[in-house]
């Protein structure tokens, strides 16, 4: 199962029902987090997660609601004897930034860290049955997005089994793992038994203005998160703090064919963020807003 967590969704500041941004994201029992605003720790606390589960944590940049949760997150998995290498991964700056954190609390020197600039597009790490994905945003500090996506994997279809003659048993795993065998005489390959099942993917496009990063990391996307700062009637002020609105949020998920649609970050001027749901609808018709501890399965 895959599974992600909001552990905050506004922008600038906290309010009563939003924290700043971040995402858990659960796959096979691994934890990894899409950025760590301010609250993340505590977050994690109310959902059940403790924090040393996490192993890897993805900043899309170094703006205070995006980032000002690493130094308690940090600090207590130090004190908690965290037993693993804590992998933070973030755009270029991002180690002489680290650096500086870690000189302003020194608490979280007693976590192993290792930091990991994102200075390329394409695969930046590669984990047991997926992989993590990044590509650079337009916004005015370095950005990246990124997105989990899962291995594609061949299934055994049970009819094409028969159908060849073969029984349940290890020379099925052969034949799955790409093995040529033979049976009665005759050559039995993986497609001859096997369908080929396309892996899932999820895509969080950071505070960005629309570009090529964004569409590239969103295309297939059976889960796309986008940031949605502005209506549509506020486009001046998307422009000027680099940010999309609602109407281009829609349209992304529209041109990059996606499956759903989920909105975050939205301005302090939107109490009611149902109004940047109805523009979005416009382009994209699956779209919902997040709220702090809703839990999406893609």
């Amino acid at each position: 199962m895959a599974k992600i967590t909001f552990l905050g969704t506004t922008c600038m500041q906290p309010t009563v029902s939003r924290n700043h941004s971040g995402i858990l994201l659960t796959y096979l029992g691994e934890q990894m987090l899409f950025d760590c605003g301010e609250g993340t720790q505590r977050q994690l606390k109310i959902v059940g997660v403790a924090p040393t589960k996490v192993k890897r944590i993805f900043i899309s940049h170094w703006h205070g609601d995006h980032v000002l949760g690493l130094p308690g997150l940090l600090s207590t998995m130090g004190a908690n004897q965290c037993p693993h290498t804590v992998e933070i991964y973030g755009p270029v700056g991002s180690l002489k930034l680290f650096s500086h954190l870690k000189k302003a609390f020194p608490s979280i020197n007693m976590l192993s860290c290792q930091v990991i600039e994102v200075a390329r597009s394409g695969v930046i790490f590669r984990g047991k049955g997926y992989s993590v994905e990044a590509r650079k945003l337009k916004h005015s500090t370095p950005c990246v997005g990124f997105a989990f996506v899962e291995d594609d994997k061949y299934k055994v279809v049970k009819s094409l089994l028969r159908k060849s003659g073969l029984k349940a048993g290890p020379e099925v795993g052969k034949l799955v793992a790409g093995s040529v065998i033979k049976v009665k005489g005759k050559t039995v390959r993986r497609s001859d038994v096997c369908k080929l099942s396309k892996g899932r993917k999820f895509a969080y496009v950071a505070d960005t203005r629309p570009c090529s990063g964004a569409l590239a990391l969103a295309r297939g996307a059976d889960l796309l998160v986008v940031e949605s700062t502005f209506h549509s009637d506020e486009i001046d002020a998307a422009k000027k703090f680099y940010h999309m609105t609602a109407l281009e949020s829609g349209q992304l998920a529209l041109d990059a064919g996606v499956s759903r649609v989920v909105l975050t970050h939205p301005s302090l001027r939107y109490k009611d963020v149902s109004v940047l749901v109805k523009e979005a609808k416009k382009e994209f018709k699956k779209v919902i807003f997040a709220e702090d501890f809703m839990e999406v399965e893609f």
